[in-house]
């Protein structure tokens, strides 16, 4: 006779996926709105329908075991299809506006598909999408110009959010070898303050490099530009070098420490609000 299949509660599917973008059971139980025994109990459910341990748990972490991630990975796509699935019949009508704030260069490699999605699901919701500087955004979500962002930040930063993304960062450049002369070594990056620039200057510094800033400029086309052109070097996120520039391998540059996207949205959010938080979190998680 054939194993019979398992059918998945879709619960405890997501009670897995907050679980495990949070890596803390407090913080999952505080998003869902229930106690940390229901979902310490959940997982176990979870874990005993599969016959596989999802996750790791010390005093201090949550780790995904390798089983884990991939079922992350699957867990995320059913997900987003049954929620799909019920924002056709069950809520046609929402409405309202949503206000995200969100980095240019992240915005354009990963939220397109992201956000397209969600128009899709929920064709009554309007989308104002800002992209800015990562200090301008945390302003501005201080002040209520957003209702949710997405903030540039280091990984031992505790600002609060949600980390939905992280970062390999590396060293680009154009036809230019600036790398191997012996003055001052041209940097192209963006205005103050700005995470890869920091990180940029620190490594340098670190290692006894010295450094000028040659080009500053606030967008991610207007950076690339000047590289192409020859006017400096930069750091940009490894899935978004562009064809025309290199990567920086081997001794003459230091290594790059990684950064991380984290969200950010209010604690009393309209229903609209927490659907596209709860749907950026899945797809980036």
């Amino acid at each position: 006779m054939p194993k019979s299949l398992v059918n998945l509660d879709i619960d405890l599917l997501r009670t897995f996926v907050v679980v495990a973008t949070e890596r803390n059971f407090t913080r999952a139980a505080e998003r869902l709105m229930r106690q940390q025994s229901t979902v310490s109990l959940q997982i176990k459910r979870l874990e005993d329908a599969l016959g596989q341990r999802l996750l790791e748990r010390t005093p201090r972490s949550v780790e995904l075991t390798p089983e884990g991630e991939a079922v992350l990975a699957y867990a995320q796509k059913i997900l987003d299809l049954n929620d799909e699935v019920v924002s056709l019949t069950h809520e046609p009508q929402m409405q309202g506006v949503v206000r995200l704030g969100t980095p240019e260069d992240f915005a354009t490699q990963h939220l397109p598909d992201i956000l397209s999605r969600f128009v899709q699901a929920y064709p009554s919701v309007a989308l104002e999408v800002t992209c800015d500087l990562t200090l301008n955004l945390a302003q501005g979500f201080r002040s209520g110009q957003f209702d949710i962002v997405l903030l540039k930040r280091e990984r031992s930063a505790v600002s609060g959010g949600v980390r939905v993304w992280r970062e390999p960062l590396v060293w680009v450049a154009g036809q230019h070898d600036y790398v191997h002369g012996s003055g001052a070594l041209p940097l192209v990056v963006s205005p103050e303050p700005c995470v890869y620039r920091k990180r940029a200057i620190e490594s340098l510094e670190r290692a006894r490099r010295t450094w000028r800033i040659a080009y500053t400029c606030g967008s991610l086309a207007g950076s690339i530009a000047a590289v192409r052109a020859g006017l400096g070097i930069a750091v940009l996120p490894k899935e978004m070098v562009p064809d025309g520039l290199h990567v920086i391998d081997g001794d003459p540059l230091p290594d790059l420490k990684d950064t991380e996207i984290a969200l950010l949205a209010g604690t009393s959010l309209r229903a609209p609000v927490a659907k596209l938080r709860d749907h950026i979190v899945r797809c980036l998680g």
